[in-house]
């Protein structure tokens, strides 16, 4: 007796809907996938149209077996350390090793802790490094923690020997700046062809040698003396001294530009920029107004120095200088230029607060920007460099117990807390008191990963370490500052180098590999299912082009192991359209069941062991993954991202493109499908 039919076809249009929606997720993936027709197509648009759409670059990552490279594995003796902080002792041992090859030049390395049993490990994967000796070398140093305190000492005199040599090497230097003066003032000599192939200030080289207008500028204030006397155009007529430089200058604009001279009084409130006053917005303006009406040109600096809340206010006495437009913010510069001298203004706004400003005098000066070649002389720094700006202290990790994550009882905020021993809290203690108000640095392997400030001396061996961030920030601090304390032996194992030539060859026969699986699968499935089977080829390349694209989001780091479980997934890939279709050939055999409900029945009576099986095998990926080395996590992961992709490949784009065909009711389709079974 026919089964009843209790599922009916998706209606036509939501199925075309659905078969382009896919059409697009493949064209999004395939060019995701392999980018080359993608980014040509770019290209002939951005070259006809103009624009400028962004190619597709994103590069498969590959491991050290597939482009070559060198495998570390160590094992740790953590006889030292509680069992409860192993983990973390591990994870800053992780840390530490990643900083280290870093500077090695590999662009991502893989490092991973690894428990076995009450064995820890920790491997380093390095492609693209094959000097072993030195990655070793590198990798099995005990990590170093630093503090150390700001250098105050001088740079030592030249001696009498080293001052003959700079004097030599600058008579050579200013000789070649004053050929270049000669050449510049040639006739017809482009001077911003001479700034590009002669001057050797990489800062101008970028802007042509274009220094800006330059009164107040100090350094070049000989420069701006000659040029402000000159007419535009001209190359001036000598060579001219900088702390590191010989100038060949040309003056590229002359101008008269207004100065005034003047003080201010300033009176800030709660909010306004830069301010810390007391004062409501309200409560500042009533005492701005009040000092309005006592202020004179003879008692304003009084009035300053007794009111003003500007920083330094008292020795200066509200003392700003000659400026110009540009110099203030726009609105206390018109009200400055604006008034006459020798007068006290009404009250200003600005962000800063609430002004009095007594304008002295006002002049109109002459002000050039300039161009200028410059040819780096030798200097005392050359030949004796400056001391470092950090010296070593005689505390290091060999002196810190323990560092944690911490909070302040008072503002809740984040901190590192430090013990020290004995010895490392005597060393403390006369450190923070020698540096009270300057800073003392942390350094991990060389690197300053904190420079607080000292408030005060701290005794006891305990101390804090603020600004650090959120807690995650805080926690990472800590365990890096617990992996130099606690330095965990580490003895290598194992060795691997696997050359670049094996690494690509072993990368070609992988892709054969995966292509002849494909193949053979592909023919399978047609010679079988015939119409179904191309389908699911069909959807079988949606699933490589997905699988390919993933792999390059995420990214998954491909290795061999990655690939193998890519390739085996091609199988699953099928496995759930091989349900589906022999339940299809049941479905077909009954009498009296039209094509779209046998097609519909099979796929809801196969989902219960399609799913099923997709689990079990994430299961197994999931075990393999979290309880493996980085080998095998490789093949779990390659196989857990293709298991899924696989399940929706094989159902959804399968079922879609399956429900496309029948709806079209074309003459011949079902010749096409499936030969009905003669089992009822």
């Amino acid at each position: 007796m026919p089964k009843p039919t209790v599922t009916r076809a998706t209606s036509q249009k939501r199925t075309r809907q659905r078969v382009a929606w896919l059409l697009v997720l493949f064209v999004i993936a395939g060019s995701i996938a392999y980018p080359d027709p993608a980014n040509w197509l770019v290209g002939q648009v951005n070259r006809l149209a103009g624009t400028k759409i962004p190619t597709i670059n994103m590069p498969y990552s590959l491991g050290l077996d597939l482009q070559g490279g060198t495998r570390l594995e160590y094992e740790a003796d953590l006889k030292n350390v509680a069992p409860a902080d192993r983990r973390e002792a591990m994870n800053g041992v992780r840390d530490v090793i990643e900083r280290r090859v870093n500077t090695l030049g590999v662009s991502e390395p893989l490092v991973q802790v690894v428990q076995a049993g009450e064995s820890w490990r920790v491997t380093a994967e390095l492609a693209g490094i094959r000097d072993i000796n030195t990655a070793i070398k590198l990798i099995g140093e005990t990590p170093i923690l630093e503090f150390k305190e700001v250098n105050d000492a001088q740079r030592r005199p030249l001696t009498e020997q080293e001052r003959m040599q700079m004097e030599e090497a600058n008579r050579q230097e200013r000789a070649k700046a004053e050929a270049v003066l000669a050449e510049a003032r040639k006739p017809g000599v482009d001077f911003s062809t001479l700034v590009s192939s002669k001057t050797e200030n990489v800062e101008h080289k970028a802007s042509g040698g274009d220094l800006g207008f330059l009164r107040g500028d100090q350094v070049y204030d000989s420069v701006y003396t000659a040029a402000s006397i000159s007419t535009s155009g001209t190359v001036l007529g000598k060579v001219f001294d900088t702390p590191n430089y010989y100038v060949v200058a040309k003056v590229e604009e002359v101008k008269d530009v207004q100065e005034a001279l003047a003080k201010h009084l300033l009176i800030s409130y709660q909010g306004a920029q830069g301010g810390f006053s007391t004062f409501t917005k309200e409560e500042a303006r009533a005492k701005i107004d009040d000092l309005k009406k006592q202020a004179t040109p003879e008692n304003f600096v009084e009035l300053v120095k007794a009111n003003s809340q500007e920083p330094g206010a008292i020795e200066s006495g509200g003392d700003l200088g000659w400026f110009s437009r540009g110099d203030m913010v726009p609105v206390f510069e018109d009200a400055a230029f604006a008034q006459a001298n020798g007068t006290v203004s009404d009250v200003v706004e600005t962000e800063f607060g609430f002004h009095l400003i007594l304008k002295q005098q006002e002049r109109t000066v002459r002000d050039a920007r300039v161009r200028a070649v410059e040819i780096r002389r030798t200097t005392e720094a050359d030949l004796v460099p400056p001391p470092e700006p950090w010296k070593s202290t005689q505390l290091t990790g060999k002196q810190l117990q323990s560092a944690k994550l911490d909070f302040d009882q008072y503002l809740g905020a984040v901190q590192v807390a430090l013990q020290f021993n004995e010895e490392g809290s005597q060393l403390f203690a006369e450190i923070t008191k020698r540096n009270v108000g300057k800073q003392v640095a942390i350094f991990l392997d060389g690197q300053i990963i904190s420079d607080p400030v000292v408030q005060t001396e701290i005794i006891g061996g305990r101390a804090v370490i603020t600004g650090s961030g959120d807690v995650e920030e805080a926690k990472t601090l800590a365990r890096r500052l617990n992996a130099g304390a606690l330095p965990v032996p580490i003895t290598m194992i194992a060795q691997q180098t696997v050359g670049p030539t094996l690494g690509a060859d072993s990368l070609n026969a992988s892709l054969f590999a995966g292509l002849i699986g494909f193949a053979l699968v592909a023919l399978y499935m047609i010679l079988l299912y015939r119409l179904p089977g191309f389908v699911s080829v069909v959807a079988l390349v949606l699933y490589a082009a997905l699988s390919a694209s993933v792999f390059k989001m995420v990214p998954v780091t491909l290795t061999l192991s990655g690939i193998a479980g890519f390739i085996l997934s091609i199988g699953i890939a099928v496995d759930a359209n091989v349900l589906t279709f022999e339940r299809l050939k049941e479905e077909l055999a009954e009498e009296g069941r039209s094509l779209a409900a046998a097609l519909e029945d099979s796929f809801k009576r196969a989902w219960p062991s399609i799913r099923d099986g997709h689990v079990t095998i994430l299961i197994s990926c999931a075990v393999l993954f979290w309880f493996s080395s980085s080998i095998i996590k490789g093949f779990a992961l390659t196989l857990a991202i293709g298991t899924l992709i696989s399940l929706f490949t094989a159902v959804v784009s399968t079922r879609t493109i399956l429900r496309w065909i029948v709806t079209t009711r074309a003459h011949g389709w079902s010749r096409l499908f499936l030969k009905k079974s003669n089992n009822k």
